[in-house]
């Protein structure tokens, strides 16, 4: 693109709050003699919504301060609005004569139609419209087979993705912004009220930095991974979803500091991978990627989903993961897949329930990958667990909690509790503040093995 062919562009931060290798703040700022820099806050999104993250919208909100710090040590003000996007193009074409409109890609059902509303309207004011690939390793129409079609697993499109080069990061190349005169203020007051968080991951460029630069402590990464109980999460996961550092930035710190062959990597593939499904099968939010599994007959038991959502099930491995996600926010990904598991299999709840629920606590809430591993847990989904390997709570928390010392964090009923008794809780529990299992998983997991196969034999 020809340096300054445009004398005015606007550039809009949505998913990707930083200054230094944006891809489309780059391409604007290359192109144009002035760029005007705004976040929209749209009102589709803060206001109150099934699944709207208030732990997420506040890491947003602690990014989008570190982000205007960031640009007044340039001398420079990042514009704030409140409005629907086209109507901000608008005001900007009118008051700022902008020639062209750059942001980066989005892939989710809601990101498409938005972005499809400014296509249309830049078009109607005979304005250039720009959309650049950047938040992802490999684009969605690149990571295809043979036949042009998409993958549906997971290792052969990881096999297909890590043949395409990834870009190294690169810096913010000039700041040529404009001056905005009037005093813009980030309004707080637009965003739902939000509950106080304990330990939960702050937001902002700084953090995200500090945690790409200690990617080294992960060496044992591989070995540590799936015991909740040790600090084995790179903890990168909400500043990807909001862009506080790139992915090509993560890719390359976890090369330079670990390796080219380290599973980490193969995290960030597994993030494109769910993020391509959404794009190539936009039905599965709603939907089973595998329509007979729709035909499930899901329990609308609200006690049982409250007594989950809350961690009162007298499973303690599981409760201890719910309590930690109303906590702070997070939940370790091992807990994440037995919780989910839990729910589906165990208590016969719908996918969807847990889907919405993880949706509106996790601070690293991302519709795809939420989506993709809701489905994966509930084996609806492509490359699913197989219906018939249900994850044992009891084993689970015998082989990565064998110690009880992550359930002992959560579950303060059960300190006085030794390990042993924790461990055998479902034929060994006692009249403590913590109940009973509420459900046989033998049981309960062999009804779901049931229900799964006879829909698959009918599709036979």
């Amino acid at each position: 693109m020809h340096k300054n062919r445009y004398t005015t562009s606007l550039f809009i931060f949505r998913r990707d709050l930083r200054i230094h290798d944006n891809s489309a703040l780059n391409q604007a700022i290359s192109c144009s003699s002035a760029v005007l820099p705004c976040f929209i806050f749209d009102p589709r999104q803060i206001q109150p919504h099934p699944y709207q993250s208030k732990p997420a919208l506040h890491f947003m909100r602690q990014s989008l301060r570190d982000l205007q710090n960031e640009f007044l040590s340039l001398g420079f003000k990042l514009a704030f609005y409140v409005d629907l996007p086209i109507t901000v193009i608008k005001q900007a074409a009118q008051q700022y004569r902008i020639q062209a409109v750059f942001i980066n890609r989005d892939y989710t059902p809601f990101s498409r139609m938005r972005d499809g509303e400014l296509a249309q309207v830049c078009q109607d004011l005979n304005i250039d419209f720009h959309v650049v690939p950047d938040c992802l390793l490999i684009e969605p129409e690149q990571a295809l087979k043979s036949d042009g079609s998409p993958y549906q697993v997971f290792t052969a499109f990881y096999n297909n993705a890590r043949l395409f080069p990834v870009a190294l990061p690169t810096p913010l190349a000039r700041a040529n912004f404009i001056h905005i005169e009037e005093k813009i203020n980030i309004d707080l007051s637009v965003f739902p009220p939000t509950e106080t968080l304990v330990n939960g991951m702050t937001g902002g460029r700084q953090l995200a930095i500090a945690l790409l630069n200690a990617l080294a402590k992960h060496v044992d990464y591989q070995a540590l991974r799936d015991y909740p109980a040790q600090d084995a999460s790179s903890r990168l996961s909400a500043h990807l979803k909001f862009g506080t550092c790139s992915i090509r930035e993560a890719y390359s710190a976890i090369i330079q500091q670990l390796g080219p062959e380290h599973p980490l990597l193969r995290q960030l593939y597994w993030r494109d991978f769910f993020t391509h499904i959404a794009f190539h099968f936009p039905h599965v939010f709603g939907k089973a990627f595998h329509s007979r599994y729709d035909k499930l007959v899901w329990k609308d038991d609200q006690d049982a989903f409250r007594r989950w959502s809350e961690g009162n099930t007298g499973f303690p491995l599981v409760d201890a993961g719910m309590r930690e996600l109303n906590t702070t926010g997070f939940m370790h990904n091992r807990v994440r897949m037995v919780a989910a598991s839990f729910l589906t299999k165990d208590l016969h709840i719908s996918w969807r329930w847990g889907e919405r629920y993880f949706a509106q606590h996790l601070i690293d809430y991302d519709p795809c990958v939420n989506n993709g591993n809701w489905q994966w847990s509930a084996s609806t989904g492509c490359d699913a667990q197989p219906y018939f390997r249900i994850f044992n709570p009891w084993l689970q928390q015998q082989k990565f909690d064998p110690d009880c010392r992550y359930i002992y964090r959560w579950i303060p009923e059960l300190t006085s509790m030794p390990v042993n008794a924790i461990h055998n809780w479902y034929s060994r529990y006692s009249g403590s503040l913590y109940p009973a299992p509420m459900v046989d998983h033998s049981r309960e997991s062999q009804v779901a093995r049931q229900c799964y196969k006879a829909l698959d034999s009918a599709n036979t």
